[in-house]
């Protein structure tokens, strides 16, 4: 199985990317972020076409998460992340997809910081590792994937010194998430490429993409029953190149 996750930047107007990619890569499931979109717009019939099943949690103009299977059935199992009945912004959804059990995140980006947009992605970060030690029980395969917008280490960020002060690079950010893998989570890209530069971000601005001046934000966490089918992974950077297209590349992972 082929899974797939990409943040799209708004699914409707970068639709014709995500149609081409699917397209050419045909993940069995691919999981989306930042569908900018309300649940009555997203474009469901034009993903049916090419033969996808999707669940998803819009929200308009911001946020918003999905989950497509090709050819497969998805059963939902949680919409939105619990621990705050007042939270509603549309940041995670979960499905189980062949047994395999899928959670979708879109992170808060937390700037500026520090502030409370910094305070509310380390509440939601400890709600998510909540929710994540929960999963850990399942005698199920469990892979949670999506943008953290955390670059874990200074291996995963071009000229980190620039980025101390940043929400996606501060120290307790950087913590939250290392709590997370201590768990016992397994980073899937680290874990075939433990020493490699890999981006899954590219700005917009400065010619970053031409530069190769690229963050490692779109993470695979692994459960242990599902660490040792873990085949393969890799960032479709070209797709980041293409016209009119998102500022993060597609990253995916293949398991037995």
């Amino acid at each position: 199985m082929k899974i797939a996750t990409y943040n799209v930047n708004g699914v409707n107007g970068r639709l014709p990317v995500l149609l081409r990619w699917l397209e050419e890569t045909k993940p069995d499931v691919a999981c989306l972020q930042e569908l900018k979109a309300p649940d009555e717009k997203f474009p469901l019939a034009a993903l049916q076409a090419l033969g996808y099943n999707a669940i998803w949690h819009g929200q308009k103009s911001w946020n918003g998460v999905a989950i497509l299977a090709k050819d497969r059935e998805i059963k939902e199992l949680r919409r939105g992340l619990p621990g705050d009945d007042e939270d509603l912004q549309s940041r995670y959804i979960e499905a189980m997809v062949d047994d395999v059990v899928i959670g979708c995140l879109y992170l808060p980006n937390g700037n500026p910081a520090p502030g409370p947009k910094l305070d509310y992605k380390l509440s939601w970060f400890e709600r998510f590792t909540a929710h994540a030690a929960k999963l850990l029980e399942y005698n199920l395969p469990v892979v949670l994937c999506g943008d953290y917008n955390v670059m874990p280490t200074e291996l995963d960020v071009y000229k980190p010194e620039r980025w101390v002060d940043d929400a996606l690079f501060r120290p307790e950010v950087r913590a939250a998430f290392h709590n997370l893998i201590d768990q016992g989570w397994t980073d899937a890209i680290r874990k075939l490429y433990p020493k490699d530069v890999i981006y899954t971000f590219w700005d917009y601005f400065r010619n970053a993409y031409g530069r190769d001046a690229g963050l490692r934000i779109d993470h695979f966490l692994l459960n242990p029953l599902l660490e040792p089918r873990l085949k393969a992974a890799g960032v479709d950077k070209h797709v980041r190149g293409w016209e009119k297209t998102s500022d993060h590349g597609p990253v995916w992972i293949e398991i037995a």
